[in-house]
């Protein structure tokens, strides 16, 4: 929709042009003779833009400009004057003016003032959506706690919030480290400042250490310019390293050295700069077996691990799944603008029932994309990718007297690299052997994806 104008001018041939070119692109105009004539109308109406002159009988438009933006705290304030004073013009922007439009003017230097100030209600506006989604996404991954192994993690959280004490993370991907990491954060005497979050396994090994540690401008080929990194950045605050174990051993010397230190050397500068933050580190390796296999420096790793937070697999705790699913399913309907009347018992069965390789991520997936197929607002257990699957499965009648064989068949740990292997196969089939493209379907790491190989003996 095209803005609605207000124009403040004493002289009538002015409103009068002004109302015509205005009214001839679309827009709605209202004018006004006076600075009263027109704060009356402001504290009535509401206005996107308002043209306002500064010389005018009784009271001047600067004097109006406080009462004005007070009105009509979105709209964009524009000042106009026959005189070319650009003391006028300082003026009117500490009073609230965003533009400051001299007469006379030509009609397509008051249109791109006008659209100017459109695109910076579209930019405000923007801002907002973003900042509510961002609130919603927030609040839809929110630790929720019905399991024992679930209150223990808060326990733990709530217990180690307020300590600068290193907190590593375990867990499978898709459980929701980072959201025991913010919890964290938010819980302590931090929490009103930065929190970074940076995915270790996401970044070229090349480019590592700059974007980490900084770097000076010309420290190498393409820095043309300084660069802080993300531990400066985060000063003050919090900083969470996901998958710290893909750091290469060259990195994870230098990490160790801040963490001791308390300070950083950015490539290309002569001296450190200190740095005062909280460290929280998460891994979905064992990385007791990567320090075996010396994959991962033992001393770091022991630095690391002061405290320890497992946040288990939705597969152990299928009692998180009712209230978690309630949980999303607001959050999730609030983003998408689909509201959703009813969940049934029958579907909160097949989501307890189902085991979940993906965690979480894969719950919320599955809950977004049946909100968006739902009809009338009702989720079934056939919107459910594996709804029947599940549904079988659960009515099942248990067997007795299972021989040994069919006991190791129910291994959750032999099962999830049953599946871990068979997911790796066919995303490399799918593929053609492309690694880097089968590790982004996989959503893991080419690094990753390079050990899981050797793992399995996948050539």
């Amino acid at each position: 929709m095209k803005p609605r104008i207000l124009i403040i001018d004493d002289e009538e041939g002015v409103r009068t042009s002004l109302e015509l070119i205005l009214s001839e692109e679309g827009y709605e105009v209202w004018v006004a003779p006076d600075a009263e004539a027109g704060v009356e109308l402001a504290q009535r109406h509401s206005f996107d833009v308002v043209l306002c002159d500064v010389r005018m009988p009784g009271r001047s438009g600067l004097e109006a400009l406080p009462d004005l933006a007070e009105a009509q705290p979105d709209a964009t304030l524009i000042i106009m004057s026959a005189h070319g004073d650009f003391d006028q013009a300082l003026d009117a922007m500490r009073r609230g003016a965003y533009d400051y439009l001299p007469k006379p003017f030509q009609t397509d230097e008051l249109l791109l003032t006008i659209r100017k100030a459109e695109e910076r209600e579209r930019l405000r506006r923007e801002n907002q959506r973003l900042k509510r989604e961002l609130r919603d996404r927030r609040a839809s991954r929110t630790l929720i706690a019905a399991s024992e192994q679930m209150k223990d993690v808060l326990e733990l959280v709530e217990r180690a919030a307020d300590y600068k004490t290193t907190v590593l993370i375990t867990g499978e991907s898709g459980v929701g480290k980072e959201v025991v990491a913010r919890s964290i954060h938010e819980l302590s005497s931090r929490g009103d400042k930065p929190f970074m979050a940076v995915n270790c396994g996401a970044i070229p090994e090349t480019l590592i250490e700059a974007e980490l540690f900084g770097h000076a401008r010309g420290a190498f080929t393409g820095a043309d310019r300084e660069k802080p990194g993300f531990f400066r950045e985060a000063d003050g605050g919090t900083l969470f390293l996901d998958e710290i174990g893909e750091l290469p051993i060259s990195t994870q010397v230098k990490l160790l050295r801040v963490l001791q230190e308390e300070e950083v050397q950015p490539l290309g500068e002569p001296k450190p700069h200190p740095v005062d933050l909280r460290i929280l580190a998460a891994t979905a390796r064992e990385l007791e077996q990567e320090v075996a296999a010396k994959r991962f420096r033992g001393d770091l790793f022991y630095r690391l691990n002061v405290v320890r937070i497992r946040v288990a697999p939705l597969r152990e705790r299928p009692e998180d799944i009712p209230i978690l699913a309630d949980h999303l399913i607001r959050g999730l309907s609030r983003r998408i603008g689909k509201s959703v009347e009813r969940v049934g018992s029958e579907v909160i069965d097949a989501l307890k029932t189902y085991p979940w390789p993906g965690n979480v991520r894969e719950l919320e997936n599955t809950l977004e994309r049946a909100i968006i197929l739902a009809p009338d607002g009702i989720i079934t257990p056939g919107l459910l990718p594996f709804g029947d699957r599940a549904a079988n499965t659960s009515s099942a009648p248990a067997a007795h007297g299972v021989s040994a064989a069919d006991l190791s068949a129910l291994s959750i740990k032999q099962r999830t690299r049953s599946l871990e292997s068979d997911l790796i196969r066919r995303a490399l089939e799918a593929t053609n052997g492309n690694r880097t493209q089968a590790a982004r379907i996989l959503e893991i790491s080419p690094r990753a994806l390079h050990y899981k190989l050797k793992e399995y003996d996948i050539a």
